[in-house]
């Protein structure tokens, strides 16, 4: 049996959030409220036709609507935290949603904490990047990613007191960090 809960916007904790683009148009709240909920009945029937126990949280920041699936330990919802099935699955859902209403959907799918654990690992990534500069390198380029990776990225990289930009296409878009 799976909870669905929904949560307030959290204005002050977007150090995990992509801003939408300049010129970009972003969703009205009642409609980042519908795409939650219709993101949530997409998972839950997943989560019941597989058998796995999840509870689901519904947030709206940034422009986005945020879907997050947890369960307590011992759960089989691990099966479905690796980072490709994460991102599959949020395709999935987009897909869904765009189905339903019609309009292009920016949600966001975290299962079991694999957003964060996905930040921790582009952060160790970073953390070696940076360490190739410090032996002499005058760039060091990371492998491609997703735009909502690459912004975490350049999150980190500021942090560090470094500068990153996006090159490439399309799957081929990555990021090089250089020193400031």
């Amino acid at each position: 049996m799976t909870d669905v809960q929904t949560s307030s916007p959290d204005p002050i904790d977007v150090s995990d959030d992509q801003a939408p683009v300049e010129g970009e148009e972003v969703a009205a709240p009642a409609d980042l409220d519908r795409e939650g909920d219709i993101a949530a009945d997409y998972i839950e029937e997943l989560l019941d036709i597989a058998d796995i126990d999840g509870d689901i949280d519904i947030d709206t920041r940034n422009g986005r609507a945020y879907i997050s699936v947890n369960a307590e330990d011992g759960s089989n919802l691990a099966l479905l935290a690796k980072a490709d099935t994460v991102a599959a699955l949020q395709e999935l859902t987009r897909l869904a949603v765009q189905n339903k209403t019609g309009e292009f959907s920016r949600l966001i799918l975290d299962i079991a904490g694999s957003r964060e654990a996905r930040q921790a690992e582009l952060g160790a990534l970073v953390d070696r990047a940076i360490a190739r500069l410090d032996e002499g390198a005058a760039e060091a380029a990371l492998p491609p990613m997703s735009s909502y990776e690459r912004k975490l990225v350049h999150d980190i990289v500021s942090e560090r007191g470094y500068v990153s930009t996006s090159h490439g296409e399309g799957r081929d878009r990555h990021t090089v960090i250089t020193a400031a």
